[in-house]
């Protein structure tokens, strides 16, 4: 009897595999797109080995199948066949599947051609095994519509048009050139007839096999389809990083000016005579001098950011030194009723700190100010290889579909514009890092933001006694 045939892949029409960048690498700003370019072509790749795969398997399936099916025709219906041509033929099968199994563990993406060259060869297959048992009039001689369907839902253009004439013209010369199988039709006997219970059996092959082989291959393209929209949204939301640092960083340079302007008026005010006499007028200018020196030191941790790498931007500490000092430096430049802060982290780690880990703790623990201003809660610990930031408040808590999109621009309760970026920047600092950023909602009540930063990613390694400084 002729071989089931295997089914095949869609296949990858993208350009070769590229590995996704490693977790603790930071992409550069100049080149936001890349990463996301890396993940759409990985994404490709993944899907088209994963469905070569499910073709290997199924093509095991149809060598056994086939076995099993010329066992039965030859011993249980006595039917006169050349068993062992027939046995040679699965053996050949088996043979490619072991090639294509190695072809597979390469890891390469799966070509068109690929695809095509390994449903001729099925075909081949097929037409042998008919040949040797009757040509078309052999029931399963319709297993033909399964590999043009097969095709159909692997190939493009002119590769399927081609698998269409191929199986045609293997039929017509089936007709004429076959080596007879002593079979008679009996279609008046119904199930009884074994040219029948062979067509039926031809039908539910068909069948299973169709379903069995869309499901797969479907799923595999939902989930690849899935991966490409992630990778495109991440893309989306690096350009939008980008376009918020060159305002960013466009501001901090117009913002330098009128600030060191007012810097020198209110030094001037501080030693005029005439203002020296009222000491309310002195505090309250010495409180603009600070705020305004907290504004050039804002505007200055931009601009080096946005102008220096991360090793030149930043400062040699230890994991225990820059929460603590982070925490200080927090509570002393915000207004508010309490703040409880605790460090867990255990036996210290050297570390690299900048303003941009700054800044991404900053950010939470604002958010969380914002709705809790009475009291703010914030922990330090060790969770393995991993640095644990947890931030509590005791405000309202997240709303459910803010919750949802947590992380997203513009995704805020807070009513305002431009409300929602300092956890969206957050997110992408943390997950730049390697690390990620959750939320949740207390039962207690307010919220809870748990920041996750690899060791690998900030820590140095111990090299000997170091002096660190914040």
């Amino acid at each position: 009897m002729p071989s089931t045939p295997p089914t095949a892949p869609r296949p990858d029409t993208g350009p070769g595999a590229v590995p996704p960048a490693a977790p603790g690498a930071r992409p550069s700003a100049a080149q936001p797109a890349a990463p996301s370019v890396r993940n759409a072509r990985y994404a490709n790749a993944a899907a088209g080995l994963k469905n070569l795969h499910q073709l290997i398997q199924l093509r095991w399936v149809a060598a056994i199948g086939q076995i099993f099916t010329i066992e039965v025709a030859y011993y249980s219906l006595a039917l006169s066949m050349p068993v062992h041509e027939m046995l040679l033929v699965v053996g050949c099968l088996v043979l490619f599947n072991i090639v294509s199994l190695l072809r597979w563990r390469t890891g390469h993406s799966v070509r068109q051609v690929e695809l095509f060259l390994a449903l001729l060869i099925d075909v081949a297959v097929l037409t042998v095994q008919l040949y040797l048992s009757g040509g078309t009039g052999n029931p399963f001689v319709f297993l033909y519509l399964l590999q043009i369907a097969v095709g159909a839902v692997l190939l493009r253009g002119f590769y399927i048009w081609s698998i269409v004439a191929i199986t045609t013209a293997c039929f017509a010369a089936l007709s004429r050139f076959n080596l007879p199988l002593t079979l008679s039709a009996d279609l008046h006997l119904g199930l009884a007839s074994p040219y029948l219970l062979g067509l039926m059996a031809c039908f539910l092959l068909n069948a299973i096999l169709l379903v069995i082989f869309i499901t797969r291959i479907e799923r595999n393209l939902r989930q690849r389809d899935a991966r490409l929209a992630a990778a495109r949204q991440r893309g989306l939301e690096e350009e939008h990083i980008v376009r918020m640092g060159l305002l960013a960083s466009g501001a901090a340079h117009e913002l330098g000016t009128p600030l060191s302007t007012m810097a020198v008026i209110l030094g001037d005010w501080r030693h005029d005579a005439r203002l020296a006499a009222d000491p309310v007028l002195q505090d309250e200018i010495a409180e603009m001098q600070t705020q305004v020196q907290r504004c050039k030191a804002i505007v200055s941790g931009i601009l080096l950011s946005a102008g220096e790498t991360r090793g030149e931007a930043s400062a040699q500490t230890t994991v225990r030194t820059f929460v603590d000092a982070l925490a200080r430096d927090w509570r002393a430049t915000r207004t508010i009723a309490a703040f409880e802060y605790e460090n867990r982290f255990g036996a210290d780690t050297p570390m690299v700190s900048d303003t941009t880990l700054q800044q991404m703790v900053f950010n939470v623990l604002d958010n969380a100010r914002d709705a809790s201003p009475d009291w703010v809660g914030m922990v330090a610990e060790r969770d393995a290889d991993t640095l644990r930031i947890t931030v509590t408040d005791a405000g309202p808590g997240f709303d459910p579909a803010i919750l949802m999109r947590l992380g997203k621009p513009y995704q805020s309760s807070k009513g305002r514009p431009g409300g929602g970026l300092g956890l969206f920047l957050a997110m992408n600092v943390a997950r730049t890092l390697g690390g990620s950023v959750t939320a949740r909602n207390l039962p207690e009540g307010g919220a809870e933001v748990t920041i996750r930063l690899p060791l690998s990613a900030i820590a140095l390694p111990a090299t000997g006694p170091a002096h660190h400084g914040r």
